[in-house]
């Protein structure tokens, strides 16, 4: 016959809490639950209840809820902050050809065309001159008065 070990209220606390006190320490504490703790408790949760008294069906439906709900608005921000890289690319690029002033780290202004667009960062930087600026630094955009060169003939090969 196998014999039960009783838990107590400090290894059911531990055992909510996720950590030991060997981990604890190592623990970097987080503004928000996110999807694996909401797991972890979850789980310690099914392992810690009273097999006489299981959870109601509608109780555990409503957590499922919160779950599905949680996964679902965790995809949102993840799309809303790809679309917004996307967007600056977007703006960066409208810019392109166009006289801008910025202001540059000194709080000068600076007007020129931009030139190109460097996108190898977070955020899409508009060369200007030839300096890197930040959307954020603009402060005005007009057409530029830089005209384009004029069409070369085309010539044929032949005598």
């Amino acid at each position: 016959m196998s014999t039960i070990a009783s838990i107590s209220s400090n290894d059911r606390a531990s055992a909510i809490n996720g950590a030991d006190d060997s981990t604890a320490a190592s623990r970097i504490p987080q503004k928000a639950l996110g999807q694996n703790d909401f797991l972890k408790l979850l789980a310690t949760q099914f392992q810690t209840q009273d097999p006489m008294k299981p959870m109601e069906d509608t109780a555990f439906i409503a957590q499922m809820a919160q779950f599905s709900s949680l996964e679902q608005s965790s995809a949102l921000a993840r799309d809303m902050s790809a679309m917004r890289v996307d967007q600056l690319r977007v703006t960066a690029n409208s810019y392109l050809g166009h006289r801008v002033t910025v202001e540059d780290e000194t709080g000068k202004l600076v007007t020129a065309d931009v030139t190109a667009i460097d996108a190898s960062g977070t955020e899409p930087q508009l060369i200007v001159g030839d300096k890197p600026y930040s959307l954020s630094a603009v402060l005005r955009v007009e057409p530029s008065f830089v005209s384009a060169p004029a069409p070369q003939p085309v010539t044929t090969g032949g005598a």
